[in-house]
């Protein structure tokens, strides 16, 4: 299979002025001011373009945009948590304000703005592409029910985020055509949810049955069980607490027994580990969901960048004039690994404690400092770091080894901790727990009762999704904070999050779940009211 062919079809199909001497171009879309909505959906390229677009826009680039001093917005929760830690934080204020739980709708409006914009800018875009697929003339009944249930994925997708983000907000399901209705006021969480469920189900019954992998990369039946998996789970915590568990439970199985994914299996040596081969490798049936790159359309060098310390670029080896270890894990995160049996946890796998490089002859190795370290291994790319200075390497937002955590939680809070949901959470820690007989690991966790069994899960998920950005999301859902201890490590004790501590003083109160409304926002739009907390 030709890797890569989302970007390669939107080039083909005319969505982005591209030429080979200009990268800046790739995201580019041709002027449209001149054109009517109908006349932008004359011919079924247009329906395509208007779709490939969305692969491209809002919640999806978060998790690939960013930069070297700032990483990716989708890191937004990690650092409000005050697990992760960036060594520009004083120049990068959102993390700092997060670390100390003094956010505003003020001094980080600039973040926020960047959030709600990109957003609705995607809303605006998918509700357009809804209104007018139908109509478009010359399509095809199979294309068109396809790029329907995309357009709605990447609708329910770009709400998922911002409900989770923000709670309440303004649900738009109609493109803006007119001057009327501009201040929309927020609609009520369980609406947004409620009809994130209705987008995803009715995509998943559109969207062709097939790996995403396979599928040349597009947004498939099973992408969109994952993501629907997801948003049951998170609606059965808080703030809904409406009790989807099964639901989510039956959207993991349908990925499951589909037989389409699968986990990256273990090679012989550290070298070919799972975790080094989903550093490495953009095809494989573990993938659910990536963000693409290619060398010399778009590139995903803030991803290689931020994998190094700062003081790296001074060694004069890097293709790179600047590194910074912006999304660090402090100790009280990586206390949930045990290193001596978690493979996640050791030196060059998910991580970088020491880092090696040759220069002038001399193979130098270099400590991180306890204060700046780890370092994100799994973001590093060798070659682009020593050679091309161009990294490619794609952006993973879901895995099949989270639908495995998702089906293990949701079962086990539906039905009770069965074998079937003990099988499922032991796939994925007997990959990490290489020493660890897998007959042990079922048995100790066969013997858990239920709310012992779904903190296993939660923990677990804590160390395989480390760079998928989870930990916040279940911190919200659960409303329980993780407290680890270096002297108990691979645990964690669970405390209310509203009074926790964080790893840098200072106690979560309940407005802190949310983040605040941009008070930029809050002046363009009199129909908004602030989130509580933030006034």
């Amino acid at each position: 299979m030709d890797m890569k062919k989302i970007i390669f079809g939107l080039i083909s199909t005319g969505l982005l002025a591209f030429s080979t001497t200009s990268c800046e171009d790739f995201l580019e879309e041709s002027p449209k001011s001149n054109m009517s909505t109908e006349q932008n959906f004359a011919s079924p390229a247009h329906a395509e373009n208007a779709v490939n677009g969305l692969y491209r826009k809002g919640v999806p680039m978060f998790y690939a945009d960013g930069g070297v001093y700032m990483p990716q917005r989708a890191t937004h929760g990690g650092f409000l948590s005050g697990f992760f830690d960036n060594e520009y934080k004083g120049q990068e204020v959102l993390c700092d304000y997060s670390q100390k739980l003094s956010i505003t709708s003020g001094n980080i409006s600039t973040f926020l703005d960047g959030v709600w914009d990109e957003a609705y800018g995607a809303v605006s875009r998918a509700n357009t592409a809804i209104k007018y697929i139908p109509e478009t003339p010359e399509l095809s009944e199979g294309d068109k029910n396809r790029l329907l249930g995309e357009a709605k994925f990447f609708r329910a997708f770009n709400y998922f985020y911002l409900v989770r983000y923000f709670g309440d907000v303004p649900l738009i399901l109609e493109p803006y055509e007119s001057l009327s209705d501009m201040y929309i006021a927020r609609s009520a969480t369980s609406e947004v949810y409620a009809q994130i469920v209705k987008d995803l189900t009715e995509a998943i019954s559109a969207l062709p049955s097939e790996a995403f992998c396979d599928n040349s990369h597009r947004i498939g039946r099973y992408t969109a069980q994952t993501v629907l998996a997801h948003v049951y789970l998170q609606m059965s915590g808080y703030p809904l607490q409406a009790n989807n568990y099964a639901g989510a439970a039956s959207a993991a199985r349908e990925v499951i027994n589909s037989g389409k994914h699968s986990l990256i299996p273990n090679g012989e040596t550290p070298e070919t580990s799972a975790y080094n081969v989903l550093r490495t490798v953009d095809d494989h049936p573990e993938y659910i969901y990536n963000i693409e790159f290619v060398t010399g359309i778009s590139t995903n060098n803030a991803r290689l960048q931020t994998s190094l310390p700062n003081i790296a670029s001074t060694w004069s080896v890097y293709k790179y004039s600047i590194t910074n270890n912006a999304y660090r894990p402090v100790r009280e995160y990586m206390n949930v690994y045990d290193k001596t049996k978690d493979l996640r946890a050791q030196q060059g796998q998910y991580f970088f404690y020491t880092i090696t490089y040759e220069k002038n002859g001399e193979v130098i190795t270099y400590e991180i400092p306890e204060d700046k370290s780890p370092s994100p291994h799994l973001w590093y790319e060798a070659d682009a770091a020593l050679n091309t200075g161009n990294c490619d390497k794609d952006f993973t937002i879901y895995r099949y080894a989270e639908v495995l955590l998702i089906a293990a939680e949701a079962i086990a809070q539906s039905e009770g901790v069965t074998a079937e949901a003990v099988r499922y959470l032991t796939d994925v820690r007997a990959r990490a727990y290489t020493s660890t007989p897998r007959a042990e690991i079922e048995s100790s966790l066969q013997a858990l009762d239920r709310e012992a069994f779904v903190r296993e899960v939660w923990l677990e998920r804590m160390r395989e999704l480390v760079f998928e950005f989870r930990t916040w999301d279940d911190i919200q859902r659960t409303r329980l904070y993780p407290v680890t201890s270096e002297a108990a490590p691979g645990k964690a004790t669970f405390v209310n999050v509203v009074g926790a501590i964080n790893p840098w003083g200072q106690v979560f109160k309940e407005t802190h779940l949310l983040w605040p409304i941009s008070a930029n926002e809050l002046q363009r739009n009199p129909a908004l009211t602030p989130n509580p907390g933030y006034n």
